[in-house]
């Protein structure tokens, strides 16, 4: 499972030119899921996720969690976090769990957000053409990949 998150100061998703979900301060997550992932990457993951100190504290240094201050996560799939590129130009997304794996992993994701949170995070629509929006804060942005947890 890969994520990048992205601090955030506002973001939203917009699907045929409605918008979905949008959030004020706190993480934009781009999830990719592939087919080897379980649930101990979820677990993993979100744990990391909502205790990562990437929130500036009093004295501009980040120092705080999401949790810390009370921000919002917005949570899109994105299955071209698992673009393999090593042969010729035109990626391959071999990697990426097909939908009936990737959907049940993707509910489970956020459903653990919400859990470890309190707050029901905001979503895009799995597999949509969506338009993401936001205003990165920092820019901070951080990328996650729960098969190396040394990245």
């Amino acid at each position: 499972m890969r994520v990048i998150i992205q601090r955030v100061t506002e973001a939203s998703v917009k699907v045929e030119d409605s918008i979905v979900s949008s959030i004020k301060q706190g993480m934009l997550i781009l999830l990719g899921i592939e087919e080897a992932d379980s649930n101990e990457d979820i677990e993993w993951l979100v744990k990391k996720i909502i205790n990562l100190r990437i929130f500036d504290d009093d004295n501009g240094v980040m120092n705080l969690s999401v949790l810390d201050v009370e921000g919002e996560i917005l949570i899109v799939s994105q299955f071209t976090l698992h673009a393999n590129i090593k042969k010729g130009n035109r990626p391959s997304y071999i990697r990426a769990a097909r939908p009936e794996i990737a959907i049940p992993m993707y509910e489970k994701f956020i459903s653990e957000v919400e859990t470890a949170t309190g707050k029901k995070p905001g979503t895009g629509k799995f597999g949509a053409m969506m338009d993401v929006s936001l205003v990165n804060d920092g820019p901070v942005t951080i990328i996650i990949d729960s098969k190396n947890k040394e990245f």
